[in-house]
């Protein structure tokens, strides 16, 4: 049976457990549990990561924890009962674990390895602290550092900062907001900038001395020395080295470690050194024979100095080769190192080349006790302390030191009847008052023990030697009195022996008979001559003699005039011996009383450190002079008094503090003192208003706090004494004393009179005095003498420095013991308030008042926990409340709207002031209570009042929510001021509803809350579910979610509104619709029913939702542009289409309304602009390729053009796309882009405001701006027609404002444009049809099928691998058939690529004779709207004997939305048109296709325009060794035979027309013949032979022995209806008559796949169905930029298998770096038949009358003159189509439907290098120049269909001789000249051009063309727009209201 545990609650799981068994729990191990049941063995719960999934697992896996329970039963929860810092670890390791491997996986390496080192550190702390084992310092310092690594890796992982005190996390309810404020500050702070250490340390390890020549032992002193004032700062650090130059004692590291302790921060600057001197123990030379002598010297060696600064900026832990300089000059050795450091190097020798002291040095910084936790194993391992000379810059009391520093300065030596100087060595001795010698008091240095004597070093030769060596003597204090120092010298013989005779010695005493040491200072000893053998022991004896030439009596001498001297410096650091006589004779007063006077006038002149040293013995001595004579003495030993005090107020010896307090508690005897204190202090309190100067009373005021110690102190003593007696009398003085107080505080006075600045002294220390009065008064009685004192001072004061301190003095008193009590508080509060009131409203002092506010509102919460009483604690708020409420709210609206101050130091100001307020602000409104509230909103007079209130408090909320307002990891903070404004604002929201509700309704406070109830649901910190599972769990137990809690409220006030919900809207949708963005559902739920409340009331007032719907998509727009890079915005724009899709609620209620047909279209609407807006949002991801932004951007800028009239948004995407583009560097898109906008903008005066990146300006300017902008884009795109359109429009408005000089700019641009077209080369692109199937695609291209413009040289290989880059998922689709429903509905992405074939709209420019390549190429590529593709398939039955029977060819036409190019490089196609092409087309189609090529080639051949002749010997290879092969005949047998014709009546016509090609083939296959003999190269004859005789077998096998007549009489027409005489005439070589033929009408071929060349074709292995389809590969081919027709004639019997000929998309494109000699054919292949140049066989007898009029084909779609049209689209199907053979002019008139001439300006990125040809330059052939000489007409030979009628009755025809010249032709010519394109008089009839739509709108060509062609100059030439007619059939963009104005 299941028991609920008492208990057993909580557990760790010890090992995994699988939960296999039913109602099993699975565990890992690790796991935290909670258990609910126990059941025999078994617990029952949940793991508490995971609540709500329960289930049982077994007790022996569990580790029990003891717990506490909190809200016992069922929604109980458990918190494990253990040290808080393990509770935080826990949890904190279990956050970071997750976030660990996420590092690993983003690859940031560095960042994961550290982790995993704090990671590691902390759980081995973890169990050090769980263990228990550790002492409470140890355990403190584990804590420390588990903290310090929570608090690190937190930063490094972007976590919260956690508030703590003592290690532990705080709970931020059980502590003031002001409490929480100070610990996140201080933590922030701590983290931010660590505080500059006062104290620094410098390290020093000596290594080695590197050097070739040393065989020496070395001494090494080391010291710090200061440059500037050329003087040690140190003492010496001594380390001595062996003969190797390593030390001597490796293993004592204290012997070459050193710490040079208590550098100051003025001690480390540039000129303090680090100086090294070093001495070898050897002989006295040092180059000297080793058996001369076996005496050692100590003998100068070197010297080195380092910069400390250069410490500063080294890698601390560096090792350091100091350069060793050797001391040339003996004499100089004293000054060696200053001169070093005055960089006088060049006077020293390096003492080796290789000679370095290598030393570690390293500065640490911080007090002494830190560096032993920090740097434990320095010291554990042995480091000697090497001190200050003199005291550090604070000393601490109980410092016990007394080092008398002796330095050797130099001596004067006479020669003593040697012929050289003498070698002077002094050995120094420490003797007792006994005369022994003091045993190890003689140091060197530190670093080495000190020894018995010391041996100075030997100067060569020397009787003036300098030697500067100092010596530290510690003796200690008890043996001072009574010592001497002997010095004994010595001259060190070189000879032999080596001896050291002994010649004279000194000696000092070091202290004086009165007691007084050594004066510091050098002295000059006297130098007492002795002999070798005189026994020095006896002291007493030579004690008596003097020992300095200053204490020589004038009566001596022989002494004094003795040339001989020693000098010595002495210098004393001890703490408890003095030099000073007068500090000596103040102490001894009692021996000399006549002396007092003068001593206590001397103490102030007396060192202070020589008067902290004897501080209990001086103060004893003052109050001892005070009992015994206070009426004499009095006054000047207050004064003293007050030195003493002052002198520790000093930072150096403010330590000594609490050695006074300790004096006074313990030590103090003056028991009637009190008296004279009082009196003198009262005395000096009354002289201030009249004294003339005050420093000496502002001095005694500053000493108030210890005098008052005194007294009380006193006082104290004299009532134990007494028994209390005399109280009155000194509550009467007291109080007679604050009396004179509050007199002279109440003085007015100027800030800079001596009496104001007495008065701040006064202020500045008086809250010190209360804890004293404390002692003997009551606290009601403190309080009041506070209370009177502090309203004693005068209000109107003049003073800004005196109300500074006044409220510094507010500050402590706040602060002080005295306030924390309740009784006093009542008091004392009404004062503060005042004070405090007045500056914030006049803003002064801000920083010192957050501070008071701070430590009041920090004591109420202290207060309330602590069990005070409610009525006191309510009363203290209710106070508070009312005086500052409102000032506080000013004031941090004030400091927030302010601009911040520039400076650093300043600003950091500034933000604390901020929070200290805003923290201050949130524990008030945390501390009141519902009857505050309604006292606070009774309390206003007026509405206005209480408006003005709730509009300030509503506004200070809404800056307290900014993000800026605390820092990004304060999210605690941000919780506690989120739960206070949400509280706050459900009281004051029943307010708003009393008092602004009805006829008292009031817009602005509604507004205002509102909007704050928006920005508060949308912070980022409450957002819950970007939390991590523990953090969301943690903020809904304590503080639930607030968010939904705010909803709630928004909806309550909402329906209050009633019909004032109508102001709301449209203003408030935006806002509503953000909170209804917050995946929270419960959240939805609420907001729902305002929507559907808004739609309502919006239809009531007007009668449909356009407003809001106007708002709302305004509204998803700004915040898709905010969300930029935030992938947060990506769920919650997902989360917006349930809402206005399918979301039930909504929909429900709208189904149910009467205007639910709108409502539900609206949500229609939204829907889809959500779905455009959620593509865009992914799109514009970092790292999403540019084809799908653009792609995206488009379908938006459509949508809010068509569909939402948004103007102003449509204009922001045209940019954004424009931007888009440019960057991809897609001018010519860029340009149609903004000339979108151009397009809405007019040649006008109106002024247009800022907008975007466009300045204020007249629409003209932004229209002329935005035409140059697009001219410049044109040209870098190689669009050049359309920039000259622009350059027109722009010309005409200069020309109209008489700017001649712009306009020639103009012209000059436009002619630099038209040049550009003749002289550069333009790439002709590929195109590819792109289908999309499948879901998984962006809603702009699912299932949808788009043509795109190819990049240049891009073929459709690698256009197909950039489309699978781009759609990595994608799938592409190995066929052309169009996908089934299947694919349309898979869940996954298609991709179906094939290329296809452009259809050009101008065929007028194109068909003209003449016309340079490089202009036709542009309207070859150029405003296509429709794309062409042809499939070969088998219809019926397959003959295997011939396949041409069978073989169809299925032409698809596409027709694109939009033309190409255009705003994008791809649009969507928008209709698709099938048709099939019999057989009998196909063939005539291919055999034309291969006439056409054959004719350019002989043309460009006998025009010369072709290196080498070979692609001609190729074509005509590949026709004639087709033809003999079976090609022609396959026709043949196809078509030409009995069944066909009898079973094809219909076909007749076109049998006929095949039949009179390929007679036309041959024909010119003779000609070809002709010109190839002509200049066929020696080598290739055999060839050339071989093929004239295949062509003579190809003959017989067609039967042909004679051309007919109709083929020889062929007459020449002209396409385009005019004849033209060409500019480069050549003579004729195909005709003898100089006459040409023309192709009458050329079927439309389709675009080969795999196309084989003619030279390929001529080989024996065959499959015809290549011949039909005419594929091709090879090199002659393969340079074909587009796809196009075959060339091969169709007798090939080399081909493709079948297979391969079906798979026509996957077209083989060529590259351009295919071989010259191959470009040619190619070229011309690439022609529609049209396009291409036609060599005429015979000239045309007919007359130019008989020119056919143009006309309109009944039923067709396009013009018929359109070689690339389907043949549907020329009139009828293709199988009724007829071709008509031109045979005589009795026939038909030949007619002809010419599209209108329009110049698209779109850009031609082609990618052939079609300019290189020769062919394709200049007009477009020279072999048609050379047959257009003969002034013949032309006609294009079409039929028309039955019943179908010339419009125009055409005039009969007329034969011209073939005879007329050139120059008869020529006014013909003009006559029917058309104008080239933007002819000059474009310009001249600018009226009567059409105002266009913009030709990126522009409608796809209609149905019906015009019957005549335009003129060009009846184009609008600032349009773009292609063709001035339209069918209204058609429906058109909607329009755009005009509001450019406003843009």
């Amino acid at each position: 049976m299941w028991i609920p545990t008492e208990h057993e609650k909580y557990g760790v799981v010890l090992a995994s457990f699988r939960g296999t068994v039913q109602h099993g729990l699975p565990l890992e191990i690790g796991d935290t549990v909670q258990i609910l049941e126990r059941c025999e063995g078994w617990y029952r719960g949940f793991i508490l990561k995971n609540p709500n999934f329960k289930g049982i697992f077994p007790t022996s896996y569990i580790h029990l924890k003891n717990a506490h329970v909190k809200n016992k039963g069922q929604f109980e929860t458990v918190i494990p009962v253990e040290d808080s810092v393990i509770t935080e670890m826990t949890s904190t390791l279990r956050d970071w674990g997750a976030m660990w491997k996420q590092l690993y996986v983003k690859n940031e390496g560095d960042l994961f390895h550290r982790l995993w080192h704090v990671m590691n550190e902390i759980l081995d702390l973890r169990r050090q602290v769980l263990v228990g084992h550790l002492t409470h310092d140890r355990m403190r310092d584990v804590k420390q550092h588990i903290t310090a690594r929570l608090d690190w890796g937190n930063e490094q992982l972007g976590l919260d900062l956690v508030p703590r005190r003592e290690f532990s996390m705080v709970d931020p309810d059980e502590i003031s907001v002001t409490e929480l404020y100070r610990l996140m500050e201080h933590r922030h702070r701590k983290k931010e900038t660590p505080a500059a250490a006062s104290t620094h340390h410098l390290f020093v390890h000596v290594k080695s001395l590197m050097s070739a020549n040393l065989g020496e032992e070395l001494e090494v002193f080391f010291h710090i020395y200061d440059g500037r004032e050329n003087r040690p700062l140190s003492e010496r650090f001594f380390v001595k080295l062996n003969k190797s130059g390593l030390p001597k004692s490796p293993e004592k590291t204290e012997r070459q470690c050193t710490l040079f302790v208590d550098l100051g921060s003025s001690d480390l600057r540039k000129d303090v050194y680090i100086v090294v001197h070093i001495i070898r123990i050897g002989r006295m030379g040092a180059g000297e024979k080793k058996n001369l002598c076996s005496v050692q010297y100590r003998r100068p060696f070197g010297c080195a100095v380092v910069s400390i600064a250069d410490l500063l900026t080294a890698d601390s832990k560096d090792d350091h080769l100091l350069k060793v300089y050797a001391c040339n000059t003996e004499s100089e050795w004293h000054q060696i190192h200053e001169n070093l450091i005055k960089k006088a190097n060049s006077r020293y020798n390096l003492s080796g080349s290789n000679t370095g002291l290598a030393v570690a040095l390293q500065l640490l910084h911080g007090d002494i006790e830190q560096l032993r936790r920090e740097y434990m194993v320095l010291f554990t391992r042995g480091v000697s302390i090497t001190r200050k000379l003199g005291f550090s810059d604070v000393i601490m009391p109980g410092e016990m030191r007394n080092d008398l520093y002796i330095t050797l300065e130099r001596g004067e030596f006479e020669k003593g009847g040697k012929s050289v100087a003498r070698n002077v060595e002094i050995t120094v001795y420490v003797l007792d008052i006994d005369g022994l010698i003091l045993k190890t008091h003689v140091a060197a240095g530190s670093g080495e023990p000190g020894g018995d004597e010391y041996h100075s070093l030997v100067l060569y030769h020397n009787n003036s030697p300098r030697w500067a060596e100092q010596i530290k003597l510690p003796i200690p204090v008890d043996m001072f009195r009574g010592s001497h120092v002997r010095f004994e010298f010595r001259h060190c013989s070189t000879k032999d022996k080596g001896e050291k005779k002994l010649f004279g010695y000194s000696f000092v005493p070091l202290m004086q008979e009165d007691g007084r040491t050594l004066p510091d200072g050098t002295h000059e000893l006297i130098i007492h001559k002795c002999e070798e053998n005189t026994n020095l022991a006896d002291c007493p004896r030579y004690l008596k003699l003097p020992f300095s030439k200053v204490n020589l009596p004038s009566n001596n001498q022989t002494l004094k005039g003795t040339k001989e001297s020693f000098w010595i410096t002495s210098f004393l650091c001890s703490t408890k011996l003095t030099q000073n006589g007068d500090m000596l004779d103040l102490l001894k007063w009692r021996a000399h009383p006549e002396r007092i006077n003068d001593s206590l006038s001397k103490l102030k002149e007396i060192d202070g450190s020589e008067i902290v040293k004897f501080l209990q013995d001086t103060l004893d001595t003052l109050f001892g002079i005070l009992d015994e004579s206070s009426q004499r003495y009095g006054l000047k030993v207050f004064d003293s008094l007050v030195h003493i005090i002052n002198l520790l107020q000093d930072s150096k010896f403010q330590h000594f503090k609490p050695v006074m307090d300790t004096y006074i508690e313990s030590h103090f005897a003056g028991a009637l003192s009190y008296r004279d204190l009082i009196k003198v202090l009262k005395w000096y309190v009354d002289r201030i208003v009249d004294a003339e100067h005050q420093d000496h009373i502002q001095q005694v005021l500053k000493a108030s706090e210890y005098i008052f110690k005194y007294i009380i102190q006193s006082r104290r003593l004299f009532s134990l004494a007494t028994g209390g007696q005399n109280e009155e009398e000194f509550r009467v003085c007291i109080h007679e004393l604050f009396m004179s107080i509050r007199f002279f505080l109440s003085q007015e006075n100027k800030s800079t009179s001596p009496v104001a600045q007495t008065q701040a002294v006064f202020l500045r220390t008086f809250p010190a005095v209360y804890g004293e009065l404390l002692k003997i008064f009551t606290v009601r009685e403190v309080a009041g003498f506070v209370r009177e004192t502090l309203g004693s001072l005068p209000t109107a004061v003049h003073a800004d420095c005196l109300e500074a301190v006044k409220l510094q003095c507010i500050a402590k008193t706040v602060e002080s013991q005295l306030y924390t009590n309740p009784e006093s508080r009542c008091i004392l509060l009404p004062v503060v308030l005042r004070v405090l009131q007045a500056h914030m409203q006049e803003q002064r002092d801000l920083v010192m008042c957050a501070r008071i506010l701070t430590s009041m509102l920090s004591l109420i919460k202290k207060e309330e926990e602590n069990g005070t009483a409610e009525p006191v604690v309510s009363e203290e708020v209710e106070l508070i409340v009312e005086s500052l409420l409102g000032v506080l709210l000013r004031t941090i609206l004030e400091i927030s709207n302010r601009p911040q101050p520039a400076g650093p130091t300043m600003r950091l100001q500034f933000q604390d002031v901020t929070g200290e307020f805003v923290a201050c602000l949130l524990a008030l409104l945390r501390q009141m209570s519902d009857r505050h509230y309604q006292q606070l909103l009774q309390a206003f007079s007026s509405k206005d009042n209480l408006r003005d209130f709730l509009l300030q408090i509503f506004t200070v909320f809404r800056i307290l929510i900014r993000p800026e307002m605390f820092s990004k990891d304060w999210t605690v903070m941000r919780l506690v001021t989120n739960n206070v404004i949400i509280t706050t604002v459900l009281y004051l929201s029943e307010a708003l509803r009393k008092n602004f509700l009805n006829d008292k309704f009031d817009y602005k406070v509604w507004d205002s809350y509102f909007y704050l109830s928006v920005i508060f649901i949308n912070q980022p910190c409450l957002q819950l579910e970007s939390f991590s599972p523990s953090k969301r769990k943690r903020i809904l137990e304590k503080y639930g979610d607030m968010r939904v809690m705010m909803g709630c409220e928004i909806f309550s006030m909402w329906q209050n509104l009633g019909e004032h919900k109508l102001n709301f809207i449209p203003a408030m949708i935006g806002p509503f619709l953000e909170v209804t963005l917050v995946p929270q559902p419960d959240l939805r739920n609420v907001m729902i029913p305002i929507f559907h409340d808004m739609m309502d009331w919006e239809q009531r007032r007007s009668g449909n939702f356009k407003q809001v719907e106007a708002k709302l998509i305004d509204k998803l727009d700004s915040l898709m542009s905010e969300g930029k890079g935030d992938e947060t915005y990506r769920e919650l724009f997902n989360s917006i289409i349930p809402l206005f899709g399918p979301y039930p609620s909504l929909l429900k209620k709208i189904e149910r309304e009467t205007w639910r047909e709108s409502g539900i279209s609206l949500i229609a609407t939204v829907t889809r602009l959500m779905e455009r807006l959620l593509d865009y949002r992914d799109c514009m991801k970092l790292g999403e390729v540019d084809g799908k932004k653009i792609g995206c951007t488009v379908s938006l800028l459509n949508f809010y053009k068509t569909e939402l009239n948004k103007e102003e948004m449509y204009i922001r995407y045209i940019h954004k796309l424009y931007d888009l583009h440019f960057k991809a560097q897609n001018y010519t898109e860029a340009s149609y882009t903004l000339l979108l906008y151009d397009e809405l903008l007019e040649w006008s005066e109106r002024p247009l405001r800022e907008f975007l990146n466009y300045p204020m300006q007249s629409e003209w300017q932004r229209k002329e701006y935005l035409h140059l902008t697009i001219v410049q884009n044109f040209d870098r795109g190689k669009c050049w027609e359309n920039g000259i359109i622009l350059c027109r429009e722009l010309a005409d408005q200069y020309e109209s404002y008489y700017d001649y000089r712009n306009l020639s700019k103009m012209r000059m641009m436009e002619a630099s444009l038209y040049d550009k077209i003749m002289d550069q080369q333009r790439l002709e692109p590929e195109f590819f049809r792109v289908g999309f199937y499948g879901k998984k695609f962006p809603f702009f291209l699912r299932n949808k099928e788009f043509v795109c413009r190819g990049h240049d040289y891009e073929r459709l290989e690698a256009f197909q691998q950039r489309m699978l880059n781009e759609f990595p998922h994608a799938i592409a689709m190995q066929h052309v058939n169009q996908p089934d429903q299947t694919i349309y509905q898979a869940d996954a992405q298609y991709l179906q690529i094939y290329a296809v074939t452009p259809i050009p709209e101008s065929q007028d420019v194109l068909q003209r004779d003449g016309v340079p390549d490089n202009i036709k190429s542009f309207y070859k590529f150029n405003h296509i709207w429709r794309f062409r593709y042809d499939r070969p398939f088998h219809k019926g039955t397959k003959d295997k004997e011939n396949e041409f029977k069978s073989l169809w060819v299925e032409r698809t036409t596409l027709t694109l939305v939009q033309s190409l190019p255009g705003i994008s490089r791809w649009f969507e196609v928008d209709k698709r048109e099938l048709v099939e092409v019999s057989p009998l087309e196909n063939a005539i189609e291919v055999i034309e296709n291969k006439n056409l090529q054959l004719r350019t080639l002989i043309t460009q051949c006998q025009s010369r325009q072709m290196q080498n002749i070979n692609p001609l010997t190729m074509c005509l290879n590949g026709v004639i060794d087709a033809a003999v092969n079976g090609g022609l005949a396959r026709y043949q047998e196809a078509f030409f035979v009995k069944d066909y014709v009898m079973n094809h009546p219909e076909d007749g016509e076109k049998i006929g027309r095949l039949r009179e090609l390929m007679f036309e083939q041959a024909h010119i296959l003779e000609y070809g013949l002709t010109v190839h003999e002509k200049f066929v190269p020696q080598d290739m004859r055999p060839l050339h032979k071989k093929l004239v005789d295949q062509f003579h077998l190809m003959k017989s096998s067609l039967g042909i022995q004679e051309f007919p007549a109709y083929v020889r009489a062929s007459p020449v027409h002209f396409t385009n209806g005019s004849p033209r005489t060409c500019r480069n005439s050549v003579p004729n070589i195909i005709s003898p008559d100089g006459g040409r033929g023309v192709a009458r009408r050329s079927l439309p071929s389709y675009p080969a796949v795999n196309r084989y060349s003619s030279s390929s074709l001529s080989s024996q292995a065959s499959n015809e169905v290549s011949n039909i389809t005419g594929q091709s590969e090879s090199s002659d081919e393969v340079f074909n930029m587009q796809p196009s027709p075959s060339t091969s004639s169709l007798s090939s019997n080399h081909s493709a298998s079948p297979n391969v000929t079906s798979s026509a998309p996957s077209s083989a494109r060529g590259s351009p770096q295919m071989a010259e000699k191959h470009k040619h054919s190619r070229e011309n292949a690439c022609l529609s038949p049209r396009d291409r140049p036609v060599s005429a066989i015979f000239p045309n007898p007919m007359d130019p009358a008989q020119r056919a009029a143009p006309h309109q084909i009944g039923d067709a779609t396009l013009p018929r003159s359109d070689p690339n049209l389907s043949a549907p689209d020329k009139g009828s199907s293709a199988k009724n189509m007829r071709s008509q053979s031109p045979v005589s002019a009795s026939r038909s008139p030949q007619k002809t439907t010419v599209p209108p001439f329009t110049p698209s300006p779109t850009e031609c990125q082609s990618t052939s290098l079609v300019s290189n040809s020769p062919v394709l330059s200049g007009s477009y052939s020279s072999g048609i120049s050379s047959l257009s000489r003969c002034s013949v007409s032309e006609a294009s030979g079409t039929e028309l269909p039955a019943g179908d009628h010339p419009a125009h009755p055409l005039p009969p025809p007329s034969t011209l001789p073939n005879s007329v010249s050139s120059s008869s032709d020529e006014p013909i010519r003009r006559e029917n000249k058309t104008p080239p394109p933007y002819s000059v008089y474009e310009r001249n009839n600018p009226r009567s051009r059409p105002v266009p739509l913009p030709h990126s709108l522009s409608i796809p060509p209609q149905a019906d063309p015009p019957a005549l062609p335009p003129k060009p100059h009846q184009l609008r030439t600032g349009s773009m727009k292609l063709d001035g007619t339209s069918d209204p059939r058609v429906p058109r963009p909607r329009p755009l209201p005009r509001k450019v104005s406003q843009l």
